[in-house]
């Protein structure tokens, strides 16, 4: 059985589904997770939160119309997406999925890592160095490439922003963006929006607005505000973008997924010629093993005829053959005239005896 794995076909890997990946992120109680909530209600599917702050048993619908897992440890969220992405858990064809909070998992995480730094060190008050960040970082990334790039879907990765003045804000020559976290997160999603409540003409409203964008439907500054859901940005992307790539579900696919394996033409090898079938055969012409002896010093400088190779056997055969050749054409231009004479002797032998039959 062969264990070879098929050829993807690059062209099965075209775009058919168009798909939003956003970071949110705000303070704690500005309506983070209600709006991952939402997306529930985008027609995309049924949603799957993994739900690392366990506050989704204060939304509501959880359980019957989408699922919230509850994170206990940490280290279960990869075990958790896992199962979702590649386990059993694909059974419950989920459409779109949220990670709620990116914060808390990270942090967690980062905690455990200080921690083991301070007891190798034997120091409390001990920090990671930057190659011991570095590396924490490329670990801790897997689960956003497992749930924004691996998986296909819709997400939406909640995180929280620190307490005012602990983050600044920079601008520069595109506009207003979020200098780089220790996390990462923004080299994973198409759009980060940041939420936050605001007083807008009198009233309190929530606003979301796009403070990094890789996506030409959402500039940089971009703003929706009031009770705003995962589907008003959906349908913002479809009103920028149009409908060449459906949102609900994926176009029908036109090319196999798998690349057929075409089967290789059959070569015939030919039969190689051993050094005991040259001699059989040199013999059988009249030469003997020791002019194949000579031939092999001569046109291959070498002495023992059991050292040829196949390409050298095949070679003093060749010349063999042509030396047979050569000798039946020379004899049998020498016997030409001979047995004209002789034919033509016999033919007047018998005119003469003819004639002496006409006599008598």
């Amino acid at each position: 059985m062969s264990n070879t794995r098929p050829k993807v076909n690059p062209l099965s890997r075209r775009p058919r589904q168009q798909r939003l990946v956003m970071a949110v992120r705000g303070g704690a109680g500005v309506g983070k997770s209600h709006f991952i909530r939402s997306m529930a209600d985008a027609n995309l599917g049924r949603l799957c939160i993994f739900d690392v702050e366990r506050k989704g048993r204060l939304l509501k619908g959880v359980g019957e119309h989408f699922d919230a897992l509850e994170i206990e440890h940490a280290d279960e969220l990869p075990e958790f997406i896992d199962w979702a992405l590649s386990g059993e858990g694909r059974e419950q064809n989920y459409g779109c999925y949220a990670l709620d909070s990116w914060a808390g998992y990270f942090s967690a995480k980062h905690s455990e890592m200080v921690a083991a730094v301070r007891e190798r060190t034997g120091d409390p008050l001990a920090q990671p160095t930057a190659e011991e960040l570095a590396a924490d970082q490329m670990i801790l990334q897997g689960v956003l490439r497992r749930l924004c790039m691996e998986s296909g879907k819709s997400v939406v990765i909640a995180d929280q922003i620190p307490a005012k003045g602990k983050e600044a804000k920079e601008d520069n020559e595109i506009g207003r963006v979020l200098p780089m976290t220790a996390s990462g997160l923004e080299y994973f999603v198409d759009i980060m929006v940041e939420v936050s409540v605001q007083e807008r003409d009198g009233e309190v409203t929530r606003v979301f607005q796009v403070v990094k964008s890789n996506s030409p439907a959402f500039e940089v500054g971009f703003e929706l505000t009031g009770n705003i859901t995962f589907k008003d940005f959906l349908n913002h992307m479809k009103r920028e973008h149009g409908e060449d790539l459906p949102l609900e579900a994926p176009k029908p696919q036109t090319v196999p997924e798998v690349l057929e394996e075409k089967p290789s033409p059959v070569s015939i090898v030919p039969q190689q010629m051993t050094i005991q079938e040259l001699i059989a055969k040199a013999e059988k012409f009249g030469f003997k093993q020791a002019d194949i002896v000579t031939g092999a010093k001569v046109y291959h400088n070498q002495p023992n005829i059991y050292r040829l190779t196949p390409e050298q056997i095949a070679d003093l055969d060749r010349r063999i053959t042509a030396r047979v050749e050569k000798t039946k054409n020379t004899q049998a231009e020498t016997n030409a005239p001979l047995k004209k004479e002789a034919a033509a002797s016999e033919g007047g032998t018998r005119t003469q005896t003819t004639r002496n039959l006409k006599r008598a």
